[in-house]
Order: structure tokens, then C-alpha cells, then sequence
């Protein structure tokens, strides 16, 4: 039987994070894909282009204990539609983690209308949720074979 797009979105998303640079935080992958399934973008958890990376030369961290070297695989995906000139507006996201604070506002300024995820991460998700929701932002939890609201 053939597997569904959103169970191929979850295999290249788990490979994605695999290249993850930052190991301070979780490793996290994302996708942006359209209305047809295309996949528009990709990101992953790390260091921004050209900067060394985390893994080799240790993380910078604030007062929170976050990485102020990383950027996180949401806004990667997010500035790698920047870098090729592709709008962002109703593309779709799928991560393996449910995006933090700082990503969900980027991903509504960028007008990403439907979000789904594997795991839940940090304890904002229920603020998440309610914001995008608010926002008319559709937010799905995959769970292996189906995604469920």
C-alpha cells in the first residue's frame, strides 16, 4: 500500500533534523509544501550559513539557556523561500516538533495557513495552538498514519 504524503513529509522531516547543528536544543526538521504536496522549502535546526557550527565550536547561550547562534528549522525553511524569491502565503508547514513561540509569530507573519507536527515541544503548546487558531491557522498533531485536529 502506498504510504501517505504526510507519513513521506514525517521521513524526510526525521532525516532533516539528522543534519541539526545545534545540539543545545531539540533536533528539529521542517517543511513547507504546497496545496499539491510539492515541497516548496526545506530547514533544519543550526547555524546560519557560513558560521561555525555548534556542534564543532560549542553553543553561545543567553540567560534562557537558548543558542543565539542557531536558528531554528521553521525559519530556516521560512528564509530559504526568502533566498529563492518564492512567497510564503498559504504554503503549509510540517515539523517533527510543534514550532516555539518566536517561530509560530514568524510562520503567521509569513502567512503559512496550516500547521502540522509530531511531538510537542516546550511549554507553550497550548498558546500555539490558541494563537494560530485565532490567526485561522489550522494545527494538526500527525500521529504516524493519520493526522488528527
Amino acid at each position: 500500500m502506498r504510504q501517505s504524503m504526510y507519513y513521506t513529509f514525517s521521513e524526510i522531516a526525521e532525516s532533516l533534523a539528522k543534519r541539526s547543528t545545534c545540539s543545545a536544543r531539540a533536533a528539529v526538521g521542517a517543511i513547507l509544501f504546497d496545496d499539491d504536496n510539492r515541497i516548496i522549502a526545506t530547514g533544519y535546526n543550526g547555524s546560519p550559513r557560513g558560521f561555525p557550527h555548534c556542534d564543532d565550536e560549542g553553543c553561545k547561550l543567553d540567560a534562557d539557556n537558548h543558542c543565539i547562534n542557531s536558528i531554528h528549522a521553521e525559519e530556516n525553511a521560512l528564509l530559504q523561500c526568502a533566498y529563492i524569491g518564492r512567497s510564503t502565503k498559504g504554503l503549509m508547514l510540517f515539523s517533527t516538533h510543534i514550532p516555539c513561540w518566536r517561530c509560530t509569530l514568524r510562520l503567521i507573519q509569513a502567512g503559512i495557513k496550516r500547521i502540522v507536527y509530531e511531538k510537542e515541544y516546550g511549554s507553550a503548546v497550548k498558546d500555539t495552538i490558541n494563537v494560530c487558531n485565532s490567526f485561522g491557522i489550522l494545527v494538526d498533531k500527525f500521529h504516524g498514519r493519520s493526522v488528527y485536529k
